[in-house]
């Protein structure tokens, strides 16, 4: 029965590593423009498909079920240096 815990001790810790390997939500900020496309801001070293998800997110808000990248480019703005537009798809 001993081994059964420590495999389960285990497995808990590799799922908490690999959930702590993302960048946390609080180094993006999403942003719904004017013209009805979502951009998601993010810091340097943020992956592009964590911005999507939060995009996705963002537009299933609106009743859209998903997001397509429309541009990404860098800004001079020093806490969020990468800004990625998405528009929503039904």
């Amino acid at each position: 029965m001993p081994r059964l815990n420590t495999f389960n001790l285990f497995s808990c810790a590799i799922i908490y590593l690999l959930t702590a390997c993302g960048t946390p939500q609080r180094d993006f900020r999403v942003v719904n423009r004017s013209d009805g496309m979502i951009g998601v801001q993010a810091i340097k070293g943020a992956k592009e498909l964590e911005a999507q998800e939060l995009a996705v997110t963002e537009c299933k808000k609106t009743g859209r079920s998903g997001a397509a990248i429309s541009e990404a480019k860098t800004t001079h703005n020093d806490q969020f240096p990468m800004i990625y537009i998405y528009q929503c798809v039904r």
